[in-house]
């Protein structure tokens, strides 16, 4: 087979290569191991296949792609760009797009080894041309710029190159080009930020973060709506929320949320504030980002208790992202009855609301119900066993009727609420009382598809696994989940058949 794609690199190399000779290529050269393509390799067969490029073929141009794609993943990167350089350079201005990402992620590439990157830095045009690509009109293309340059200012000369050169008048030129290509200039510079506290000194030394803070505490309020999502994503990182708080920007959001309250299009922008503070408190400490920001979770009361489908989809999110933990959980629990009669609005809405707000309600239900083994006191299985006794008047038999339905969504997210307490006593004992419901966790026979079959046996492993299960259950029903664990989720029971004679 190497042989063949010798002969045919060959062929390829004279430029007058057959559509269908192209093909076999790209066939034979998927079939080789990349050190025997290296060997057969030649610069002038590398060239001749860039040069088949530049047909107004889309067949063939495609066909160049794949063999291209193949052959330079086999070649070491300092290679490509010591021998490759001006093709490159030439597949960023392509009018088709599958050569460009093609020529950007080989780019990628060579960043990502030491010797290589050196020679990008080298090649201000070439980076140049990469960031007028965050400009183009496919999307494809668009990220595959923004995952390059990313790459690219993992190092210290990377960052000096893209925000300490002229390369940083091309970022804003390019920015110039409408909002959407802005917002994907901000999402570059919020990944680069992310990296590091140094990364983020350069990015707000460039004045880039300035710009898109202005444009989140701005009045446009879809435009707000946009930068609140970059704006978490920077707040992920410790060195982030850091920079956020000493900007002031966190006192700001807290500010805008409480000024919502007089603004008619605050529903565009507030959904993403609130998810703001939810993740916000999750990544930092529950206790106090609520006590220092009481609007927050006022707020999300507030849109739980409305009849706006969108409004209570965020706050249940929220409550479940802010329930995660126990911190976030005792800060709730102070909220005492106004929270409990949340739960029952929120049980309501998992039985009767549309089925993606059902499901939203079910994975919040999960989070705040769930606590894991060494954090089962005595108060906090007593709030939870509260919580689950809030959601209805039968807590049980809604799940379990919800977990009886036809649509595998809704029935895994009702198995999930009982994976939540399966580990906690007093749920066995609810359970153990329930008639026919252990019964019904042993029964394989009701899980109709795998992701039922995986939501079933993650119940069964989290009673199994569990120190007072064999206690509660007693050993007939210990032994029936042992073996089904043992089993694994598929385990089908073989059915013996006996042949009866004469029978057809």
């Amino acid at each position: 087979m190497a042989e063949a794609v010798a002969e045919l690199l060959e062929r390829a190399a004279r430029r007058d290569t057959p559509l269908e000779e192209l093909r076999a290529l790209r066939l034979a050269v998927q079939a080789v191991p990349p050190a025997a393509l290296r060997a057969r390799l030649t610069e002038h067969h590398l060239g001749a296949l860039f040069a088949l490029l530049s047909v107004n073929d889309r067949e063939q141009v495609s066909a160049c792609v794949s063999i291209l794609e193949r052959l330079l993943q086999a070649l070491d990167p300092v290679y490509v760009i010591q021998n490759l350089r001006e093709e490159l350079q030439k597949g960023l201005f392509h009018p088709d797009d599958s050569v460009k990402i093609l020529t950007i992620s080989q780019v990628g590439r060579i960043v990502e080894d030491s010797e290589a990157v050196t020679e990008i830095l080298n090649s201000p045009e070439l980076l140049r041309q990469i960031i007028n690509c965050i400009g183009g009109e496919k999307i494809a293309v668009a990220k595959e710029a923004i995952k390059s340059l990313s790459r690219i200012a993992q190092t210290q000369d990377g960052l000096e190159a893209l925000f300490v050169s002229s390369l940083l008048s091309d970022l804003k030129n390019v920015m110039a080009t409408n909002d959407v290509v802005r917002y994907r200039v901000y999402e570059l510079i919020v990944e680069i930020s992310s990296v590091s506290a140094d990364s983020l000194n350069y990015c707000a030394n460039s004045g880039l973060i300035s710009e898109l803070i202005g444009e989140l505490t701005g009045d446009d309020v879809l435009v707000r709506a946009t930068c609140i999502e970059m704006v978490t994503s920077l707040a992920h990182t410790p060195h982030g929320r850091q920079y956020l708080a000493q900007q002031g920007v966190i006192d700001k959001i807290s500010n805008i949320i409480v000024g919502a309250e007089s603004d008619p299009f605050s529903g565009f922008y507030l959904p993403g504030f609130v998810k703001f503070f939810g993740n916000l408190a999750v990544v930092d400490s529950p206790q106090q980002i609520c006590e220092r920001y009481p609007v927050f979770v006022e707020k999300v009361f507030e849109m739980a208790e409305s009849h706006d489908p969108t409004m209570i989809g965020v706050a249940v999110d929220t409550l479940g992202i802010l329930g995660s933990n126990v911190e976030g959980k005792q800060v709730l629990q102070k909220t005492r009855s106004r929270f409990q009669n949340l739960l029952k609005r929120i049980g309501h809405q998992a039985k009767n609301a549309p089925t993606e707000l059902r499901l939203r309600c079910l994975d919040a239900i999960s989070s705040l119900l769930y606590l894991p083994p060494e954090q089962q006191t005595e108060d906090l299985l007593r709030m939870t066993e509260s919580w689950f006794t809030s959601l209805s008047s039968q807590p049980l038999e809604l799940f379990r009727s919800i977990s009886t339905q036809p649509f595998p969504d809704l029935h895994c997210g009702a198995l999930r609420v009982f994976t939540a307490i399966a580990n906690q006593p007093w749920a066995q004992k609810l359970m153990l009382d329930s008639p026919g419901f252990v019964e019904y966790i042993v029964d394989r026979s009701v899980e109709p598809d795998k992701a039922s079959k995986d939501a079933k046996y993650e119940l069964v492993k989290a009673l199994g696994n569990s120190k007072t299960i064999a206690e509660i259950f007693g050993n007939q029903y210990y032994l029936r989940l042992r073996a089904y664990l043992r089993e694994g989720p598929y385990y089908v029971k073989a059915v013996s058949t006996t042949a009866v004679e004469g029978a057809e």
